[in-house]
């Protein structure tokens, strides 16, 4: 639309009026504030690692503006820019003197406005403050422009027009723009685009990139690649592959240009939403995900989702490590970041949640590390209970004598149970939370020995950590999820526990004669070099999966963040196979795995051990074996199970020395369990093989140990439930004792019955604190007091 023809006195009286204001107006430009859209805030933008654009919010004011910098655009864009629209923008003061006289005359000798000598900064000024097109607009846009070359660099005057140049509707800006029409960054524009970009903010409204636009936009595009072309202001190409002008200019005109946008990047919505509350202020947050792990884990967990929403399982996350620089390259929050029914929006993977059996391998490595325990030794998998606290296996049924390493490859409770009291509730809490574990109770006694299997919280990142340290041979190093995060220099990296530990511990994780080895696994095999454990949190609420191969480490969640639960739940069945699929998929290929080539790292040394109990040897173990254990803990206690035993030929009763004289003595050796096993094999109907009883006077003399209680525990406390008949809360009596011998319990004073070690009393409990007494037929006793109270 043309302006009204102005007299030749009014557009003279414009110019002087202008130039005056250029030479006149530096004292006003210190005391009127800058336009406050300066300081609009930007549309914040989450990058993958390699700076490519993950997640684009829209601003505030509901617009998509993208903070941009100099650098961050082409520049070939830039050239372009200012040959185009203020070819001495690099000198003027916000008003070129030039342009205006020039302007003024041209205007004056057709008696009509036919050029604005309008500066970059000019434009810039219009843009943050839209005003009529008339005389005193541009006087005061003049104005304002010369404040701007006052207060701004040059830099900055490019960089604030760079941003919020318009390119129709709501979108702002060349970065901004550059996504929208030919989804990439500005950093690397052609010379078509470049043209593009010039051409709509001349006319926005008119250009923007619609199907009724087409024809504008292709002639004002391939006008002002022509003029560009002709200056040689457009790129001929890259160095080595240059082209002609005209082989340019018939490559820009025969270009299609845009029809409409492109979507903006919106992926990794539960990362780029909980980095973007994390750091509000933020413009640009450069994360360390991966966009192709990113999108892999994201697909991998789309697909899962798919058979297991109809077995009411609604949730899922996916965290992936690059556990050699602790980098997070693949954060899923959830299956369906729109699923409003299921708080699809949550982010997951910083929830804490029960992690059911997941914990284990820690506590393994940290008994290997105290002495406590050695892979090979037998430990007793029975029912019992801690005051309260009976836990049971997830199966229900109890294994009698394993080995711990079979302990864990079989997610057993109870040694785990035993092992965490022997290790203490608060060094286990301590160590997790130099993991990197924050989201634990902070007052002492707030948890007990459930913690061993799931009775405490994690998020999945936190759990990540864990296994991490695993892999990095027990030193643990904070989850990188931004990459202006400096990591810790290793002899600084806390470590959990030592290089042996944590091999003998993926040593066991390795194993693959297991519950919880993924089916479909025996038939396309294993990824190589993976160790992992999978975790059933109590009622079916979580099912974890937990594991490393040669470069990454993931951990994988299911769930319902609304904890409701699913029979499907388990950990082995639902999220086990995703772990495999994603360490498979994320993984290098053809790598030997650490089974077939093992290393032991030097703090492991090789002992000789009772091949039957893994304790270190007595006289009378038949067999041997050489093991790897710490050589700074190697546990001291010797074999319990086998003993020599000097018989009498003809009676088959055993002897000592003081009565083998006349008698012809062989020496047998005989294999004795627990009173503890027997007394639970004789309730399975189970029983075996004991070693005979001493002949009357035979009995040997020298240390005599008294019987230890182990029902009830020390300091244990009984509550009793209001409204349930004492005699249904019976509370058992158990003790070890040498032999089998035959033990009488007193409560209080009173006797209470006989049994034998390997059988169990029961005393009908009541409130208040109560001895409980044991002797053998020696006349050895213990003692131990049990408090009992009401629940309330």
């Amino acid at each position: 639309m043309r302006l009204p023809r102005l007299p030749k006195r009014r557009l003279g009286l414009g110019l002087l009026l202008l130039l005056c204001l250029v030479a006149g107006g530096g004292g006003a430009a210190w005391l009127v504030p800058l336009p406050a859209r300066l300081a609009s805030p930007h549309s914040a933008v989450i990058e993958y690692r390699d700076g490519t654009p993950a997640h684009v919010f829209l601003a505030p004011d509901e617009r998509w503006r993208v903070l941009t910098r100099r650098q961050d655009v082409d520049p070939a864009y830039v050239r372009a820019l200012l040959a185009l629209e203020d070819k001495r923008f690099g000198w003027h003061p916000g008003v070129d003197p030039l342009a205006v006289v020039r302007a003024g005359l041209s205007n004056m000798t057709r008696g009509r406005r036919v050029s604005g000598a309008s500066t970059l900064t000019m434009q810039l000024v219009r843009v943050l403050e839209p005003r009529p097109r008339t005389l005193l607009s541009k006087l005061i846009e003049s104005f304002r422009a010369v404040q701007l070359e006052l207060h701004l660099s040059k830099d900055e005057i490019l960089a604030a027009y760079l941003q919020f140049v318009p390119y129709g509707r709501n979108v702002e800006g060349v970065e901004a723009a550059s996504l929208a029409y030919f989804g990439h960054r500005a950093t690397h524009l052609s010379a078509t685009e470049i043209a593009t970009l010039l051409a709509v903010p001349q006319n926005p409204n008119r250009r923007f990139p619609t199907p009724a636009n087409l024809g504008r936009l292709k002639a004002a595009r391939d006008d002002i690649a022509r003029r560009l072309l002709a200056e040689g202001a457009l790129p001929l190409g890259p160095p080595g592959a240059e082209v002609t002008p005209g082989q340019l200019q018939a490559e820009v005109l025969a270009a299609p240009v845009p029809q409409g946008l492109k979507p903006f990047p919106r992926e990794a919505p539960h990362a780029a939403a909980w980095l973007r509350a994390q750091r509000p202020e933020a413009s640009r947050v450069r994360t360390t995900l991966e966009a192709g792990t990113q999108r892999l884990a994201e697909r991998l967990m789309r697909d899962a989702a798919g058979e297991l929403r109809p077995r009411g399982i609604h949730n899922g996350v996916a965290v992936v490590v690059d556990h050699a620089s602790a980098e997070v390259v693949a954060l899923v929050g959830s299956f369906d970041f729109f699923d409003a029914r299921h708080g699809g929006q949550i982010a997951g993977f910083a929830t804490p949640r029960s992690p059911g059996s997941a914990l284990k391998p820690l506590l393994y490595a940290m008994g290997i590390d105290r002495g406590l325990m050695l892979p090979e030794h037998l430990v007793a998998d029975i029912p019992e209970a801690y005051g309260g606290y009976s836990p049971r296996n997830f199966d229900g049924r109890f294994m009698g004598l394993v080995r711990m390493e079979y302990a864990l490859s079989q997610s057993l409770n109870i040694p785990f149970v035993r092992l965490l009291k022997g290790l203490g509730v608060e060094r286990f809490l301590g160590t997790l939370r130099r993991a990197g574990v924050s989201s634990l109770a902070l007052e002492p006694g707030f948890y007990g020995l459930s913690a061993a299997v799931g009775g405490l919280e994690v998020t999945p990142l936190e759990l990540a950590g864990v296994y991490v340290a695993l892999a990095r041979d027990g030193r643990a190093a904070p989850l990188k999820v931004l990459r202006e995060e400096s990591p810790a220099p290793p002899s600084q990296a806390p470590e959990l526990f030592s290089p042996g530990a944590a091999w003998l511990t993926r040593r066991a994780l390795a194993l693959k004669d297991r519950p919880d080895f993924p089916a479909r696994r025996k038939l396309t095999g294993i990824p190589a070099q993976v160790h992992w454990k999978t975790g059933t949190s109590f009622g079916h609420r979580d099912a974890w999966a937990a594991g490393s191969g040669p470069r990454h480490t993931a951990v994988v969640w299911l769930g319902n963040f609304d904890s409701s639960p699913s029979v499907h739940l388990v950990g082995a069945e639902a999220a086990g196979p995703l772990l495999f699929d994603i360490l498979e998929a994320v993984g290098p290929r053809g790598l030997a795995a650490e089974a077939d080539a093992p290393v032991p790292p030097p703090d492991l040394t090789s002992v000789e051990v009772c091949a039957y109990s893994g304790h270190l040897p007595t006289e009378a173990c038949p067999q041997r074996r050489q093991v790897y254990a710490r050589r700074e803990s190697v546990p001291t206690r010797r074999c319990p199970y086998h003993q020599h035993v000097e018989v009498d030929a003809r009676t088959g009763l055993a002897v000592s020395p003081v009565c083998r004289a006349g008698r012809e003595v062989d020496s047998r050796v005989y294999l004795t369990w627990p009173a503890s096993i027997r007394r639970w094999l004789t309730e399975q109907h189970r029983s075996l093989p004991t070693p005979p009883a001493y002949a009357p006077g035979c009995e040997p003399g020298g240390a005599e140990h008294p019987p230890e209680i182990l029902s009830p525990a020390e300091g244990q406390v009984s509550l009793l439930i209001p409204g349930v008949a004492p005699e249904q809360q019976e509370v058992p009596l158990e003790a070890e004792a040498a032999n089998d011998r035959e033990l009488t319990w007193f409560v209080d004073g009173k006797f209470l019955g006989r049994a034998k070690a390997a059988e169990r009393l029961w005393w009908t409990p009541a409130q208040g604190t109560h001895e409980i007494l044991v002797t053998d037929d020696r006349g050895l006793t213990s003692r131990r007091l049990l408090v009992v109270r009401e629940r309330r």
